[in-house]
């Protein structure tokens, strides 16, 4: 289906994003995913590229360019040709708007420059061994010392755990309201900070996801991201915009599979005929390209909404619901027309089956999208 929202600047820009992955990215795919991450060279590859934080002013390094169709084709490109364990989304577009948004002067010119060339790679540290999406629920405390906070806790399931440097924290600055969180920019080698173990998953082998570790960490007060006090906030202003990269990653998953298995099936035997010629199959390929394209169709919607600033709540977990719903369903089918062969790891549909998995649980659960939906068409109970 031909896609309606890209105009030619933007195809020139897929052509070398392209062309990028296909160099810095692809060839050490199975290397990066043997040894649990991606190296943190390519965050500097990528910079030199002009592919981190698009959107940054000039005046930091950035390009200056808010347009999200660019970071949309840096996701599909990345998911077709690169590595879906290099988070360049989570660096770009996920933790980097906090600094931008909610950054002092100060600190954007300490720390953009770096963000834009690869230099600092990002993360966020929200999650918790008792705190996922309820941000309410988060034990992790920053009290005032007057000239710094004082930074105790926990997080769990932390990308970029391992190769980042720079961390957005959230952590309660009043014990007694939990909704009072601040946001804190904490530094690799700040003392009291200790990585702990890289976690071991079912999928994205290449993504280093680790537990964070803070014993009475100083954190002065110029690396406090706006008002200490509203950090809860502030995550969710920027939760519409997580699940649309979310969205425009699950979409373009479900098209790769469908790309590959077409052809497995077009060229795999069995009783004398291709795998593709069986009525039985060629309805399930009917079936899911007719899926993909209807969702990628919302999706570039969504996003168009999003350029224009009115990318509501509920539709962007409409759009994470679905299309990581349907990243789920597509991956399954297409391993199961690889037969055996999708089993094996060598085949690329047994990787993206298991990478699959995470994608209705992060960044919002697929039962928390629909708690969001069901209360937005008037159905919420908090309100009989």
């Amino acid at each position: 289906m031909q896609r309606l929202i890209f105009e030619e600047e933007h195809e020139l820009f897929r052509d070398s994003t392209r062309r990028f992955f296909q160099k810095e990215v692809e060839p050490y795919r199975d290397q990066w995913l043997e040894q649990g991450q991606v190296d943190p060279e390519v965050y500097r590859k990528a910079g030199e590229q002009g592919l981190l934080c698009l959107f940054v002013d000039p005046a930091y390094g950035g390009a200056g360019v808010t347009d999200f169709r660019y970071e949309q084709i840096i996701i599909e490109e990345n998911h077709r040709h690169g590595d879906p364990g290099f988070f360049i989304h989570l660096h770009n577009r996920l933790v980097a708007p906090y600094i931008v948004e909610l950054g002092s002067e100060e600190q954007k010119q300490r720390f953009l420059p770096g963000c834009v060339s690869g230099e600092t790679i990002l993360g966020i540290a929200m999650t918790e061994p008792g705190a996922g999406s309820d941000l309410a629920g988060m034990k992790s405390t920053a009290i005032d010392q007057g000239d710094h906070y004082l930074l105790n806790g926990q997080k769990t399931y932390i990308s970029n755990g391992i190769i980042g440097n720079l961390y957005v924290v959230a952590a309660r600055t009043n014990p007694d309201k939990p909704r009072e969180l601040g946001l804190f920019l904490v530094e690799g080698d700040t003392p009291g900070f200790q990585r702990g173990r890289k976690l071991k998953k079912l999928g994205l082998g290449s993504q280093d996801t680790a537990e964070l570790f803070f014993e009475n960490v100083k954190v002065p007060k110029s690396h406090v991201l706006g008002d200490p006090t509203q950090g809860f906030y502030y995550l969710m202003r920027f939760l519409a915009e997580e699940r649309l990269i979310g969205a425009c990653t699950y979409v373009t998953n479900a098209e790769v599979a469908f790309a590959i298995t077409l052809e497995f099936i077009q060229q795999r035997k069995i009783f004398g005929q291709t795998v593709g010629d069986f009525q039985f199959n060629r309805f399930k390929m009917a079936d899911m390209r007719t899926e993909i394209d209807i969702t990628q169709n919302f999706v570039d919607t969504c996003v168009m909404q999003h350029n224009l600033g009115k990318l509501a709540p509920e539709l962007a977990a409409k759009a994470k619901l679905f299309a990581s719903e349907l990243e789920g369903r597509v991956t399954d089918s297409c391993l199961q027309l690889h037969g055996g062969a999708g089993y094996m790891d060598e085949y690329r549909i047994s990787r993206m089956y298991r990478d699959a998995r995470i994608s209705r649980i992060y960044g919002g659960s697929s039962e928390v999208m629909r708690e969001i939906i069901a209360r937005s068409i008037g159905l919420d109970p908090r309100k009989k």
